[in-house]
């Protein structure tokens, strides 16, 4: 089982000594079943020395019944936490691409959906290790009690377990269904929640939403978890005539056949009786195991460790936590020598290149890329910074060949604010001194200083315009300081006064820093700043001068 070997996986002695006090749950209860048959005799034993044996197993099933709670329970949630840093370690780490790939809805449900069932099912672990240490030790017992009758029971169990089983498999095949329709379901949430301007604006989309994609999801995610609830339901329902039909069958036709003895007969019936509670504990923890399993294999099958194993590159942290060896200056240029990337569609034929590009850049140079919307811009940024990998050709950084040991290396030497960029509301992975010296100036250049304040690295709020959020997003790119800005249609959502500054004093600003800086640009009637322009055209670069 997957979520057994992930316990095992993380803390093996604490799984070997539940295990053992579980054991010793199930022995004591055993033995206070036994303690009792005997007291249901008469003159087997005092019964001032039963009562003294039967409080010491009493204190021993408590004690250890309850270590094993406490275990596997912080076991669990040591599980759920590592599962939870690991799978988030495992997505920033993960290439942009294989990212893109996989697509946010199967994420999140991954983060979400997925890890909490783990968690319910590690945390129901505890009872059923202790059910399934009770159940074993009873049919020890039952053994011991008569041989032939156990043999007689075993196979009237085994005959049980494998009509159960087949419930628990269709059960289960349902859940898996049921798993596939939860991606979907978290599509349409994420599409309710971004896409609420557009619904309210719209009624007949916002029918159709409602009653085709939502409603078709929902209905479907709901039938095939209630199947699978039946079956489970059916399993655990017709489980107690494991327990009763034998009870039956001993007392009306197998005693009296073959004249077994009361005190084996009681002994049977007790044992029987007080295996109940346990086996029901199992049958319910099933369905939480089996959504547990269904989740690991979903979360293993999104392959981003795999992914991580083939191009991460950990980097170093200096004394005040700073990368080591990035060049902040020095740095001469970036060679891009028949680069490729292709985006693949449905079809065979449905693809778009971009490249083979052979381009450079410089320090200290401020360039221009143009080109309609679809010809590759953005892309082409994804690879000077290294967060795609090209297909084809090499990437140069000061003549040194980019590769998977170094690529993690020289993203650190870029700092983009993209088109659909992502505003932080503090500053992560900045020093504070360098944060209160410079951030208020640069609040009064980008005209937020009414607007804004920071107060130990926090911004005061993030509820403002585009171009305002554009502006703090530039903001945290200004206190990176890092050799390259690369700035992607910044200047689109900019009030025609703030572009003019933006294109006339802060880029010419960063440039007299000694700082190159790539711009993605439609506003042509600014491309006179520029020293190079690059125009590109269906992936094509058509111009460069």
């Amino acid at each position: 089982m997957k979520l057994v070997h992930l316990l095992i996986k993380t803390s093996w002695v604490k799984v070997i000594f539940a295990t053992l006090c579980g054991l010793t749950s199930g022995i004591t209860n055993v033995g206070l079943i036994t303690i009792i048959n005997l007291m249901l005799r008469e003159g087997q034993l005092q019964k001032s020395n039963l009562f003294w044996y039967f409080v010491l197993l009493c204190c021993l099933q408590v004690i250890s019944s309850t270590v094993t709670q406490v275990l596997i329970a912080r076991l669990a949630q040591g599980v759920t936490f590592n599962l939870q840093q690991h799978f988030v370690f495992c997505i920033i780490t993960c290439p942009l691409k294989q990212i893109e790939n996989i697509g946010i809805p199967c994420l999140l449900t991954a983060l979400t959906e997925d890890i909490q069932s783990i968690s319910a099912a590690s945390l129901a672990l505890s009872d059923l290790s202790i059910s399934v240490a009770i159940l074993t030790t009873c049919l020890f017992y039952l053994s011991w009690l008569s041989s032939t009758l156990f043999c007689l029971m075993f196979i009237f169990m085994l005959i049980g377990i494998f009509y159960q089983q087949i419930l628990i498999i269709k059960g289960i095949y349902f859940l898996k269904r049921t798993r596939e329709y939860q991606d979907k379901l978290f599509y349409h949430f994420r599409t309710a929640t971004e896409g609420i301007k557009e619904l309210k604006l719209h009624c007949v989309r916002q029918e159709e939403f409602l009653n085709y994609d939502l409603h078709i999801t929902t209905k479907n995610l709901s039938n095939y978890r209630e199947r699978a609830s039946n079956f489970f339901s059916v399993a655990a329902g017709s489980g107690l005539l494991l327990f009763f039909i034998p009870i039956g069958l001993l007392f009306f036709f197998i005693a009296p056949l073959f004249d077994i003895p009361s005190t084996v007969v009681s002994g049977y019936v007790i044992t029987i009786f007080f295996m109940m509670s346990p086996f029901r504990v199992l049958l319910v923890s099933l369905p939480v195991l089996s959504q547990a399993n269904i989740a690991l294999a979903k979360v293993e099958s999104l392959g981003l460790l795999l992914a991580v194993n083939q191009t991460k590159k950990i980097l170093k942290l200096s004394p005040d936590n700073q990368l080591c060896d990035i060049p902040q200056k020095n740095w001469k240029s970036i060679q891009l020598e028949e680069v490729t990337h292709t985006y693949r569609g449905e079809g065979e034929d449905s693809k778009f290149m971009l490249g083979p590009l052979n381009l450079n850049f410089y320090s200290g140079e401020l360039v221009f890329i143009a080109g309609g919307n679809g010809s590759g811009k953005s892309t082409l940024v994804k690879l000077i910074t290294g967060l795609y990998i090209p297909e084809n050709g090499i990437i140069r950084f000061n003549e040194q060949d980019i590769n998977d040991e170094n690529r993690e290396w020289y993203s650190q030497q870029f700092s983009v604010v993209f088109s659909d960029f992502y505003l932080f509301e503090r500053f992560l992975g900045l020093d504070n001194f360098i944060i209160n010296n410079k951030a208020q100036e640069y609040l009064s250049q980008l005209q937020l200083e009414h607007k804004v304040t920071i107060k130990d690295g926090v911004l005061s709020t993030t509820a403002l315009s585009q171009g305002q959020r554009k502006r703090l997003a530039l903001l945290t790119a200004y206190l990176e300081e890092r050799p390259i800005y690369i700035f992607d249609e910044w200047a689109s959502d900019q009030d025609p006064i703030f572009k003019k500054i933006f294109y006339t004093q802060l880029l010419p600003d960063l440039k007299s820093k000694g700082k190159t800086v790539i711009v993605i640009s439609h506003d042509d009637q600014y491309f006179s700043c520029a020293d190079r322009i690059i125009k590109l055209d269906y992936g094509k670069v058509i111009f460069s001068e």
